[in-house]
């Protein structure tokens, strides 16, 4: 161990005769004399036997725990929650899941803070827990590594790759007819075969990607599976970093600049990554102090082209990406171009440029990363529209849709359930723009994602001939036609509340407008008329979240006060 005294924070717990009752608590725990003379590392696991996602981190955590232990740490592990996406999509439970990121970061945060923790490694795996790691992180302002838990394998079925979407989609098949029930029953027996979080680049992979652009892991850890030897390496080796961030005296602050920020929005365009990833990366941004809009997303788009055939509109999965030189050979390829700025630090101590000299290219026969000569899109996919419907914004991701324009009829719903049923009952039409409000970040509450009914959508074959417009957001394993985080949200009276059955819609992706065609004479007279619902909860977590929350242009956090 160096001169240096790397217990910032601890040595309030370490030092001194009167607090000698605050050690022989930690004694209880395995500490000594000698432990209390080095850093104490909290390692924050979100192991949990609810979603395979997190269901193999608690073997992470403890490999997390001796590299931080060897690298001259005194480590601890402690929990936090996680919640599975999958299992809430669709119905009620949906509504906690973001809220859930903003109950883990103040877990993290609470718990570093009342022990006193000088570092921390935390351990993500599941959508939710991975951005509020972060937001946490950014907070605290402490030495810090994330570990992404990884991607799961795909499913297999008749030879091919399945996965949750496509039981997801199943549902819309066997409701129209296309397949039985016994099908049905397969495809949710083996869409999720093991551990990892959902294999496409969905929100999970999306913003495991992006903190590794950002710096903020060990390089590699994005794209290699859950089920990889090398995971316990990643963790050792991010608990030996943390304590030399400590010696290097280097900050998330220090890492987790506007540069980095941007390089995390240029993978994830490159990648063709979830619309998730607006709301995720401007709430982390605000915890950091970073000024990260929705402009800012624009602007990168328009330079970066989409280069990579992955779920949910292309073929492969992130294991296959894995297989061919994984997210460190997409970054060199992007680097190569002058796409990323290479100069920014991360969490090794160098460069994110000097990382890359450490991986090969992408294997040269490999069919997943276009040349970016020659893209999948010239632009990125993840747009942001506006007009007289979203003025403050809206989010759609365009990957692998042929229509770029659409003007339809609104089909106006006030829940995800009663548009569920419209549509299963065959209620909805070609040309329809279906159009689900009050499910906001206020008025959900919790801004559900609408995986289940735009699944069922393309189950129907109805993907690119109809739309689906709303207040709340998508999973990152949807696709089609549908624009989301449309802001303000109904519940504040944003313009959406005002839209009545019938009026027509148009989305265009090539003015990136979003707008009904009623005038603003008409719309400031229905305005008059239009009085604010109760919220749905008064009380408990998502009656403090309602209270608390920003709009989804601000990330949805709910400490912008």
């Amino acid at each position: 161990m160096s001169d240096k005294d790397l217990r910032i924070r601890s040595i309030v717990i370490s030092e001194g005769e009167n607090r000698s009752p605050n050690r022989a608590m930690l004694r209880a725990v395995g500490f000594t004399d000698e432990d209390f003379k080095k850093p104490m590392i909290g390692i924050a696991s979100t192991w949990s036997q609810v979603t395979p996602c997190n269901m193999h981190i608690d073997k992470l955590a403890v490999a997390a725990k001796d590299g931080a232990r060897d690298g001259g740490g005194a480590p601890l592990i402690f929990n936090t929650i996680t919640v599975s996406d999958g299992i809430a999509m669709g119905h009620e439970g949906m509504r906690f899941s973001l809220p859930s990121r903003e109950v883990i970061a103040d877990s993290i945060e609470t718990v570093m803070g009342a022990e006193r923790f000088d570092g921390i490694v935390a351990i993500g795996g599941c959508d939710k827990n991975m951005p509020g790691c972060m937001i946490a992180i950014g907070r605290m302002n402490l030495p810090a590594v994330f570990v992404y838990g990884g991607t799961i394998q795909p499913g297999k079925l008749d030879d091919k790759d399945i996965d949750i979407v496509s039981a997801f989609e199943a549902v819309g098949q066997f409701n129209k007819g296309q397949i039985d029930g016994e099908r049905l029953h397969d495809i949710e027996c083996k869409a999720c075969p093991g551990p990892g979080s959902c294999g496409g680049m969905y929100t999970a992979n999306t913003m495991a990607a992006a903190i590794e652009a950002m710096g903020m892991s060990i390089p590699g850890n994005s794209s290699n599976p859950a089920i990889a030897k090398i995971k316990l390496a990643e963790c050792e080796a991010a608990g030996k970093a943390v304590v030399n961030l400590l010696r290097k005296e280097i900050y998330p602050r220090d890492i987790m600049t506007k540069r980095a920020f941007e390089n995390a929005i240029t993978l994830t365009m490159a990648l063709g990554g979830s619309t998730n990833s607006f709301l995720h990366l401007i709430a982390i941004a605000h915890s950091v102090g970073v000024d990260l809009t929705l402009d800012d997303f624009e602007r990168i788009r328009g330079k970066v082209p989409h280069i990579a055939d992955l779920k949910p509109s292309g073929k492969y999965v992130m294991q296959d990406l894995s297989n061919v030189g994984g997210v460190p050979g997409v970054m060199k390829l992007l680097l190569k171009h002058g796409l990323l700025h290479g100069d920014c630090m991360t969490i090794t101590g160098k460069t994110l440029a000097e990382n890359l000299l450490d991986f090969p290219p992408l294997s040269e026969d490999q069919k997943i990363i276009t040349p970016l000569t020659n893209p999948l899109k010239p632009t990125g996919p993840l747009y942001v529209l506006k007009g007289n419907l979203a003025p403050e914004g809206s989010v759609c991701k365009m990957s692998g849709l042929q229509i770029k324009k659409m003007t339809g009829p609104a089909r106006v719903f006030n829940s995800e359930e009663e548009a569920t049923e419209a549509l299963l009952q065959d209620k909805i039409n070609a040309g329809d723009v279906i159009v689900i409000r009050y499910v906001g970040p206020k008025g959900g509450p919790g801004m559900p994602e609408m995986l289940s009914i735009s699944a069922i959508v393309i189950g129907k074959d109805l993907g690119g001939k109809v739309s689906l417009i709303t207040d709340g957001r998508f999973s990152g394993g949807t696709h089609g036609f549908v624009v989301g985080h449309i802001s303000p949200e109904a519940q504040v009276g944003g313009p959406i509340a005002l839209l009545e059955e019938g009026d027509l819609i148009t989305i265009d992706s090539e003015t990136q407008e979003l707008s009904v065609n009623v005038s603003e004479e008409e719309l400031e007279a229905r305005r008059k008329k239009w009085t604010a619902p109760p919220l749905r909860y008064t009380r408990g977590v998502l009656g403090k979240y309602a209270k608390q929350v920003t709009s989804a242009s601000r990330g949805a956090v709910t400490d912008d006060f």
